[in-house]
């Protein structure tokens, strides 16, 4: 993937966000999803298509990520 423009992105949190700092912020941008550490907003940035961040939002919904002891 190329590098994305993040200039124009407009980055939101989770309102269900502690507050505290430990969350991620997301950015919808054309053609790609934007994901980043709150706590480093300088730092690197993941970005996703539109197709897997829509199979990664229904995986954890579905509870595809909880973790087991």
């Amino acid at each position: 993937m190329a590098a994305l423009d993040l200039t124009r992105a407009v980055w939101r949190k989770s309102t269900r966000s502690s507050g505290n700092g430990n969350c991620v912020e997301i950015a919808i941008l054309d053609r790609e999803i934007a994901v980043r550490d709150t706590k480093d907003r300088s730092g690197p940035v993941l970005q996703f298509t539109p197709v897997q961040w829509s199979a990664f939002v229904a995986g954890t919904k579905n509870g595809d990520f909880d973790l087991h002891d």
